[in-house]
């Protein structure tokens, strides 16, 4: 299980680096462009934050396919190990059959059907991003998408994998896990719901008072 942040807060990327088993960072252009950054100077920065290990997904931003591969390029240019994000249009669809060819690694992104999410898969995307709660926005059933998605990768493209996207809350990613995702990627707010619980710090502090009243310290010694 790969388990990723999407975002552009490098402070953040570093302070989560520290306790999370991150597998890296997924970026895309609005994330890019909140940060009011130049794309090269915020992915080296968060190469840096993640301490040089991890993988970095940027994305593409031409809607041609011989664009998007120029772009894609451009990219990894940047970052040379850099997973390169192509939306599952027709036109990114032939961009990532032709980034297969050249060796580059792809995510499928902006997935909202399981069929869209397996073409891709099929055409050489290593990854497939579908979007959970955007899904369910629209009416549709996003863990079902993403359980229906993951069985036809198994089945028909095994070497690829599902990195689900678009959370809002924990249980959107644990229920995406337990259908069999083999990666996924938080938002910073939802990654700190994972470890920032009232009822732990509630106990933890409870555990405090007590040794504090009996011994006269918070030490072991």
């Amino acid at each position: 299980m790969e388990l990723y942040l999407d975002t552009a807060d490098v402070a953040a990327v570093a302070r989560l680096a520290r306790l999370f088993p991150l597998a890296g960072v997924t970026t895309n252009p609005s994330i890019i462009a909140s940060g009011k950054k130049p794309l090269n100077v915020v992915l080296a920065q968060l190469q840096d934050a993640l301490g040089g290990k991890g993988r970095l997904f940027a994305q593409v931003m031409a809607t041609q396919a011989e664009k998007m591969v120029d772009d894609a390029l451009a990219l990894r240019e940047i970052i040379p190990d850099l997973v390169v994000k192509v939306p599952v249009t027709p036109e990114g669809l032939a961009a990532i059959k032709l980034l297969k060819l050249q060796g580059v690694p792809t995510l499928g992104t902006a997935v909202y059907g399981a069929a869209q999410g397996l073409l891709s898969a099929l055409a050489g995307a290593e990854y497939v991003a579908p979007y959970v709660n955007r899904i369910d926005a629209q009416g549709g059933n996003g863990i079902k998408t993403i359980a229906e998605l993951q069985q036809l990768l198994t089945l028909h493209a095994p070497g690829a994998k599902v990195l689900a996207a678009s959370f809002k809350t924990p249980r959107q990613a644990l229920d995406c896990l337990l259908a069999g995702c083999g990666a996924i990627t938080l938002p910073l707010d939802v990654a700190e719901q994972f470890i920032n619980t009232p009822a732990v710090t509630a106990a933890v502090e409870k555990f405090e008072q007590d040794w504090q009243k009996a011994f006269g310290t918070l030490s072991l010694q």
